[in-house]
């Protein structure tokens, strides 16, 4: 169901600002790789909650599977195989390379977004 929340826009916007400065301005060894998956979780969660009215645990599953998914696409060389190679928001979007860790950083974004709705935003993980 469609119903627009503030507050998850607002923190929607804040991440994709955050993101955005990560990817253009650190090429650091943790940050940008780790931080960056991490948080891309939570901003694509944000974004579910900024605009659909759905509970919290299929939201945050959905985000998660997603993002697995993404990173299984970079195991199979997706880009190779659909001949997106020239296009540079292909890999912006889908990434260049399969890395395990990159899977735990997903992960514990899910569990950012569980834990802040419990204890931050007081919301049991089966509510709205």
């Amino acid at each position: 169901m469609l119903k627009f929340n503030k507050f998850y826009f607002i923190a929607f916007i804040l991440l994709f600002i955050t993101e955005v400065f990560i990817a253009a301005f650190l090429n650091d060894p943790i940050i940008r790789p780790y931080v960056g998956d991490l948080l891309v979780v939570i901003l694509m969660y944000c974004f579910i909650k900024a605009f659909f009215k759905v509970r919290i645990l299929p939201a945050a599953v959905g985000v998660l599977i997603f993002a697995y998914l993404v990173e299984w696409s970079q195991y199979l060389k997706l880009i190779k195989l659909l001949g997106w190679q020239q296009y540079r928001l292909a890999h912006l979007i889908l990434g260049n390379s399969f890395e395990w860790i990159d899977m735990i950083a997903y992960t514990l974004g899910f569990f950012v977004v569980l834990l802040v709705e419990k204890f931050v935003n007081g919301k049991s993980i089966l509510s709205e």
